[in-house]
């Protein structure tokens, strides 16, 4: 796996969360209040996003 099939998930302003591949991170790093990963896929983020909104980091979209 390389480093451009990773993904972060990143904290939004509005408290929500989104699932983010690598190469978006760099372009919307001023959204960005906070940020987990990175994860060897979507699925694994998936997981890993809904243990952030049951711990209360994330908001629910």
């Amino acid at each position: 796996m390389t480093e451009s099939d990773k993904f972060y998930i990143v904290k939004r302003p509005a408290g929500n969360c989104e699932i983010l591949p690598i190469a978006q991170i760099a372009q919307q790093s001023p959204t960005i209040i906070e940020q987990w990963g990175p994860y060897d896929s979507a699925e694994n983020a998936i997981a890993r996003r809904i243990g952030l909104i049951r711990a209360g980091k994330c908001q629910p979209q």
